[in-house]
């Protein structure tokens, strides 16, 4: 496991997958170890970075260091680690903040982005629970989503409880089947609550300003949005792509916020043409 010392002193570690040039991929969660991302691009070398305070990276001295403005020195770091000019990235969804921050920060950098199905607070753009309810009811009269649409009602209504939660899970995959229910499962151990509720704390958003920022980012960006998916529903994800001076929208068919694990192959296809030909 290869890792590498952030500005302040705190220990990181990443993970490779696959063989091909490197792609780095910045998880979302808020805050979820990167060990739930996978298959996401055929022919490259998955460079998979554990935010700190996650997966095996360490927990830092300053816990204030996990809102995601702070965090925009950690990816500089990593490029410097990785010895490269300009990176390709992948984020997906909260950890897409992060990539429009170091974006806007360090617009010469980047290749070309992805953003899959990314939450856009950086920008101002914020699904609604009407947009988060509009795709919920996408799948309405049939179980388990008429059920998991109710809890998702309660949770929206401020009822934030584990159970409704659980209810709630089926919405955000195109399939409600094992590997979704696995993968699911998996984000109660994967997720680091406490860096989670500091991300996106006071003061981590200058949206502004880092509108503007982006208009400098030459690269061509790709944003992929799930066509059930409710944060961000593809209306959304359209208005983030069009932050990007090159950036375009494609929505994966019958695909929520996890539209890897509704069509791998499919996804990863989409992913390398576009990381080859930026089309």
């Amino acid at each position: 496991m290869p890792t590498f010392t952030a500005p302040d002193g705190t220990e990181l570690a990443y993970h490779l997958r696959g063989e091909g040039p490197p792609l780095v991929c910045l998880p979302g969660g808020a805050m979820r170890a990167s060990r739930y991302l996978g298959g996401l691009a055929a022919g490259r070398t998955l460079v998979l970075l554990d935010l700190r305070g996650t997966g095996d990276s360490a927990v830092p001295a300053d816990e204030s260091t996990y809102r995601v403005d702070r965090q925009v020195a950690d990816v500089e770091a990593l490029r410097l680690h990785l010895g490269t000019d300009r990176m390709d990235v992948l984020a997906h969804s909260a950890g897409g903040n992060l990539l429009m921050l170091y974006a806007a920060a360090h617009p010469r950098r980047l290749g070309r982005t992805v953003l899959v199905t990314p939450t856009a607070w950086a920008l101002d753009l914020a699904a609604t629970p009407q947009d988060r309810l509009a795709a919920a009811r996408l799948r309405a009269g049939a179980e388990p989503y008429d059920t998991a649409r109710e809890a998702y009602v309660r949770i929206l209504d401020g009822a934030d409880s584990d159970e409704d939660w659980d209810r709630a899970a089926p919405l955000f995959y195109g399939r409600w089947d094992g590997t979704a229910r696995a993968h699911y499962a998996a984000g109660y151990r994967e997720q680091n609550e406490r860096a989670s509720a500091a991300f996106a704390g006071p003061g981590a958003f200058d949206p502004a300003a880092t509108r503007a920022a982006l208009r400098r980012v030459a690269g061509e960006v790709l944003v992929l949005a799930g066509e059930l998916d409710g944060n961000p529903p593809p209306v959304l994800a359209a208005r983030i792509a069009d932050a990007f001076p090159a950036g375009r929208l494609d929505v994966r068919r019958a695909a929520a916020h996890f539209p890897w694990l509704d069509d791998a192959a499919g996804f990863a296809e989409r992913v390398e043409r576009f990381l080859a030909t930026g089309v």
